[in-house]
């Protein structure tokens, strides 16, 4: 889109807000416009894949904005929605209130699904939705080696179930003894379904980059 048609469009979004008793404030139209011109400038240049944006955060804010896009993840909200919301109605953000005053629209919109993937080593924040994209490694049903005469490759898919399976005793489910099941759909038309998705495939998949 172009910047007049981005805000046309926006224009037409704030008429319909007047229109149903919800009027945003200049404020408030300011930080959409800026947001949706800064996704359209990424779109163009490729700037969100120049570097990770969380690799510009402490160690401490990194934990601490971790946490926090899990316990969204987990209320089945989206972090960065809920950021945003917190910045149009002037909400303190509690403990990633550092994001908003050290980093701004532009660091917040930087941030892909795929840039967590650097730090899978921890506990996975983002959790996969049907819908998602996702690549997979031939790792999977495959050997492969590095060096070897079957390497690693990647294939996108899309996710289309994910089941978490709970060992069951009595009439209750028992805590620990759980595993995530995933089925995704390749391009070609084939499924596949991934075991432990997040217990021990993790690193047979990531999120594609846009």
């Amino acid at each position: 889109m172009t910047p007049d048609e981005i805000e046309t469009a926006m224009q037409a979004a704030f008429n319909s807000c007047d229109a149903v008793g919800c009027p945003l404030t200049d404020a408030q139209k300011e930080i959409l416009l800026q947001f949706v011109e800064q996704i359209q400038e990424n779109s163009n240049s490729g700037a969100s894949d120049i570097a990770n944006p969380l690799d510009e955060l402490s160690p401490e804010e990194l934990e601490t904005f971790l946490e926090f896009v899990k316990t969204e993840e987990q209320r089945n909200r989206t972090w960065k929605v809920q950021l945003l919301n917190d910045w149009l109605l002037e909400n303190d953000s509690g403990t990633v209130q550092f994001i908003r005053q050290h980093y701004g629209l532009e660091w917040l919109n930087r941030v892909e699904s795929y840039h967590f993937d650097k730090y899978c080593y921890l506990e996975d924040a983002l959790k996969l939705k049907v819908g998602d994209r996702i690549e997979i490694c031939n790792a999977l049903w495959e050997w492969v080696q590095e060096d070897g005469p079957c390497k690693p490759e990647w294939f996108p898919s899309i996710v289309i179930q994910v089941n978490e399976i709970s060992d069951v005793y009595d009439g209750l489910r028992l805590p620990g003894n759980s595993c995530t099941n995933c089925v995704v759909r390749f391009f070609n038309g084939a499924e596949y379904e991934i075991q432990g998705i997040y217990e021990w495939n993790r690193y047979n998949w990531r999120w594609c980059q846009r």
